[in-house]
């Protein structure tokens, strides 16, 4: 960085000039704003971390039935406020590599059936309550007991037996499994004193903030506690107090934060997001992943029990459509499997579907449906143009002969009156690290969360055996058979892999895209600090 752009950086972070302002600057002397802002990024860095200042996040994804208990998470919101108080085992960091949280480290066995993870010791709960390793083990008890209905049941079930060894929990799988220490990192399988059978809502964890006040749907607010095993406020966690601020309206979020009521927004819309960034106090930073938004339709229930009427559908969608109308070019087309490039052992050779009025006639005549109304839920809170993408999905599928009528849903209630309990909506997925994970937790025939009820002895099969098998060229043999399994069988219309779309003001430092998650994986409030 020469001395010019140095000095302008420097008034960047004395608050005398805007991140805008500095890239128009940067640009005159010949710099691209991506370099530019690589070079703020790397100033904020130098200068280091400042502790103190509060955070708030002002977030898509709450509800007045949410939760503290982390069985129950579905939606950004609960996830988001979980991260402050709560810590699973490991995690999993933008560049895809695990690191240890409650655990400092972790092995396998040569056959991957079993692992053992070294609880860190000498750390405490929010409650002074030592971390042990019975309470890990009382953890997984409590996600794998079927009662509890967790998120995480289906990526548990595999686990065959568990006991403690002093300082180490060790699990015994049926099945080998090589990604086994990623699926640890599930946001559900937060650890908590005796796995939280007591009173799994207390929102008494590891992690480095308390739960002050909590009023479902409306806000969230932590304070940073002192006794926090990963360091002091000039380490991480710098801020006194993070809030969530539940703003589920894209307008709401987006006017609050540019009048400074909040530090960070999730959701932004693309359609505004390049109007946004323009404005001189805020940037706005979108990351690709794993994430899609879907229309899931429940295979076992009529009239999507019909294979042809599930391809008429498909046929009808027009992928790139909703790509640059909806996502605005924040994102790519997908296929009908939850699948990206985004994973190391993705099958680009699957052949992509085409959007096809002919075919997608010709499999609804073969359906022989009755042309009654085919029911689509949606809400604005579905995803982002869920409403828009809907109405789009409808003029497509009605130039095809198809009777797809729409209706709307208030966002209140969503996730759990609509979501996995009517048989056609709209949806989203944030993906997960791993193929395994993904599949085991939406499509494996015994999950919790299969929100399509695909059940397929055959995929559980290869699943199975995919799970065992170290050799990645057979591995990634399997998965291709099983997404393309999902792509011509199964209930998933998936037309699109989003980006990551936020927005934060610039006086927040150290911000960084994670393409595991919005809001750096909802570890903004960690990991960044205030000028």
């Amino acid at each position: 960085m020469n001395k010019e752009l140095q000095h302008l950086s420097e008034r960047v972070s004395k608050g005398l000039m805007t991140r805008r302002e500095f890239v128009g600057r940067a640009a005159a002397l010949g710099v691209t704003a991506a370099v530019a802002n690589t070079m703020l990024a790397g100033a904020a860095k130098a200068a280091g971390p400042v502790a103190g200042g509060d955070f708030k996040m002002g977030v898509q994804g709450g509800e007045s039935t949410n939760s503290q208990d982390p069985a129950t998470w579905s939606s950004d919101v609960p996830i988001a406020g979980g991260r402050h108080w709560g810590e699973p085992l490991v995690e999993v960091g933008p560049d895809g590599n695990l690191s240890g949280l409650v655990a400092e480290s972790f092995e396998g066995s040569s056959d991957a059936k079993t692992w053992r993870f070294k609880v860190r010791q000498g750390i405490e709960f929010s409650n002074g309550k030592t971390v042990t390793a019975e309470d890990v083990m009382r953890t997984m008890e409590r996600h794998t007991n079927e009662d509890s209905k967790s998120g995480a049941l289906g990526i548990v079930q595999g686990i065959e037996s568990m006991r403690t060894d002093g300082d180490v929990f060790e699990l015994t799988l049926g099945v080998g499994n090589a990604d086994m220490p990623y699926l640890m990192a599930d946001y559900h399988l937060m650890i908590q004193p005796d796995g939280g059978f007591d009173n799994p809502g207390a929102a008494i964890g590891t992690g480095a903030y308390t739960l002050e006040a909590d009023e479902p749907g409306v806000r969230q607010l932590y304070k940073r506690r002192d006794n926090y095993w990963g360091g002091d406020q000039s380490t991480t966690g710098h801020y006194d107090s993070s809030e969530i601020i539940v703003l589920n309206d894209a307008t709401a979020r987006t006017a609050a934060l540019q009048s400074g009521q909040v530090d960070a927004i999730n959701r932004v819309e693309p359609k505004i997001a390049k109007l946004l960034d323009r404005a001189p106090t805020l940037s706005v930073r979108n990351v690709s992943g794993r994430g899609h938004y879907v229309f899931i339709m429940h295979i076992d229930t009529a009239p999507f029990d019909n294979n042809e009427l599930r391809l008429a559908l498909k046929y009808a969608i027009n992928r790139q459509e909703m790509v640059d109308k909806i996502l605005q070019g924040y994102g790519g087309i997908g296929n009908d499997m939850p699948i990206n490039a985004a994973y190391p052992l993705f099958d680009s050779s699957i052949p992509q579907r085409e959007f096809d009025l002919a075919k997608a006639a010709e499999h609804y005549k073969k359906s022989g449906h009755d042309g009654s109304p085919i029911i689509l839920r949606t809400a604005d809170g579905a995803f982002p143009g869920a409403v828009d993408a809907a109405a789009l999905f409808q003029q497509s599928a009605q130039a095809a002969g198809i009777p797809l009528e729409i209706k709307r849903e208030p966002n209140d209630g969503y996730w759990s009156e609509v979501w996995n309990a009517q048989p056609f909506c709209a949806s989203y997925w944030g993906g997960r690290p791993v193929q395994d994970q993904m599949y085991t937790t939406a499509y494996l025939s015994t999950a919790d969360w299969n929100d399509t009820r695909f059940k397929r002895p055959e995929f559980d099969d290869m699943l199975m055996t995919a799970r065992a098998e170290l050799d990645n060229s057979k591995r990634k043999a399997l998965y291709s058979k099983m997404g393309a399994m999902l792509r011509d069988e199964g209930g998933l219309i998936l037309p699109m892999f989003n980006d990551f779309i936020d927005a934060v003001s610039n006086k927040v430092q150290g911000y960084e895209g994670d393409p595991n998650g919005p809001q750096m994986n909802w570890y903004a409030f960690k990991k960044t600090w205030k000028a």
